[in-house]
């Protein structure tokens, strides 16, 4: 009895010895995790490349810095953190503790372990294109950190809008109490006000950029009207035949009078629309007039939507560029089998003529107009690798609803690099092994191209 004692006294302090134990293991993770994300936050705000220490021997520092230098360089919100495969940064959570921690407008991309994936605010970025271009990257490298990275980076830039953090962190600390101060004030009003401004002066400049290029299309159209010989009061003229003629007519009034009627870029996208339905208007028309078969509804020519609708599709690489196959008319398919180069829509930009999929994402509604109607994954695929088709997680014109109201158009959405706290669309933001991110992993393959 006396044994039997002693073990039960002895057991009360090893029993709780091993129940304090057990609440410290419970407690670790949720530490660690607490942890990991501020750490990283915290160096992300500054502007600087996060590694987590445990991920060192696969990013050095010394590559981190080097990164750094180039986010920097590109003054742009990019924030990017390389962080191991562990529950301190839940799979399905990262991006967007990441995003509510740091609190400022921008792109965010993370690799996690073996996989990488990225997310970024309407503001900073069109929506997706951080999604497609970390997807793009994975693939291209195979595993190798620096090289994704830096590829993510490189392209991820020219598309990102707003300033750096370490452009705009020298003079927030000013701004900002000065705008608490004023916020009773009509000083608050100006700000805003001069904001306001500054988008819809980008909205003007980018239009006008458009108007150049629509113009050219709409008189290449009216020239093909023009020289179209058919009378549709003639005796070999049939109801059909008349009809396609009206279409054509109709379309290219309708196109002239939605170019002047447009105030912001995506207006620009159902004039291109009517220009591509009136030009196969018109060769449905000719065929009719030979008593050929009619011409089945296929893309405009993807070198220059000018030459009409596409009769083929051929193998085709641009400059630098991987194969794809694109839709073509019979000059461009003949010029391709002769081994000469296709005949290439080129624009004006501050680089001197580039090709239009080159020429910046003022050219999304434009193309999406001509190319919108046969599948959504028809442009990001036919585009893939280029500058337009890097930022088209979706064609640019299918963000046009987002303009009529709400957040995310150009009155009253954040641009890129302002600080909005835990503000933000979460939507924009996911985690690993979702459908709609092109990174590692196992569900990650990039469907959408």
């Amino acid at each position: 009895m006396r044994t039997l004692a002693r073990r039960s006294r002895g057991a009360g302090p090893l029993a709780l010895v091993a129940a304090l134990l057990g609440l410290l293991l419970l407690l670790a993770p949720a530490a660690s995790a607490a942890s990991g994300l501020s750490d990283a936050s915290a160096t992300l705000k500054k502007g600087q490349v996060y590694v987590d220490p445990a991920m060192t021997s696969r990013f050095s520092q010394a590559q981190a810095d080097a990164l750094t230098k180039k986010i920097d360089k590109a003054d742009k919100p990019i924030f990017v953190a390389v962080v191991p495969d562990s529950p301190a940064y839940g799979k399905s959570t990262v991006l967007k503790d990441l995003r509510a921690m740091v609190g400022v407008d921008g792109v965010y991309a993370v690799w996690r372990g073996n996989d990488f994936t990225a997310g970024g605010d309407r503001g900073a970025a069109a929506a997706g294109v951080p999604q497609k271009i970390s997807g793009a990257v994975f693939r291209a490298h195979g595993g190798d950190i620096d090289a994704t990275l830096n590829d993510f980076v490189d392209q991820a830039a020219p598309q990102t809008k707003g300033e750096g953090v370490n452009h705009s962190t020298s003079i927030a600390w000013v701004v900002i109490p000065v705008l608490l101060l004023a916020l009773a004030g009509a000083g608050v009003f100006f700000l805003f006000r001069r904001a306001k401004k500054r988008k819809e002066d980008q909205a003007r400049a980018e239009l006008e950029q458009l108007r150049r290029v629509v113009d050219e299309d709409i008189t290449a159209f009216g020239e093909e009207l023009d020289r179209l010989d058919f009378n549709p009061a003639a005796a070999d003229a049939d109801d059909a035949q008349r009809t396609d003629y009206t279409h054509a007519l109709d379309s290219y009034e309708k196109s002239k009078r939605l170019m002047d009627e447009a105030k912001r870029p995506d207006d620009v996208k159902p004039v291109t629309e009517a220009i591509e339905d009136g030009r196969f208007a018109l060769a449905t028309l000719d065929a009719r007039r030979a008593k050929r078969p009619l011409p089945e509804r296929r893309p405009p020519c993807f070198m220059d939507p000018r030459h009409g609708p596409s009769v083929k599709d051929v193998d085709w690489s641009p400059d630098g560029g991987a194969a794809r196959t694109v839709p073509v008319c019979q000059a461009d398919a003949d010029r391709l089998a002769a081994g000469l180069d296709p005949a290439i829509r080129t624009v004006d930009t501050d680089h001197g003529p580039q090709p239009y999929w080159n020429a910046g994402p003022a050219y999304g509604p434009w193309a999406g107009g001509y190319f919108g109607g046969f599948g959504g994954g028809l442009l990001p695929g036919l585009l893939v690798g280029t500058m337009l088709g890097s930022m088209m997680a979706s064609p640019a014109y299918a963000a046009a609803p987002m303009m009529d109201g709400g957040h995310g158009g150009y009155q009253d959405q954040h641009e890129g690099g302002d600080f909005t706290g835990a503000d933000f669309n979460s939507s924009d933001f996911g985690g690993f092994g979702g459908s709609d991110f092109g990174g590692g992993g196992g569900d990650f393959g990039g469907g959408d191209w």
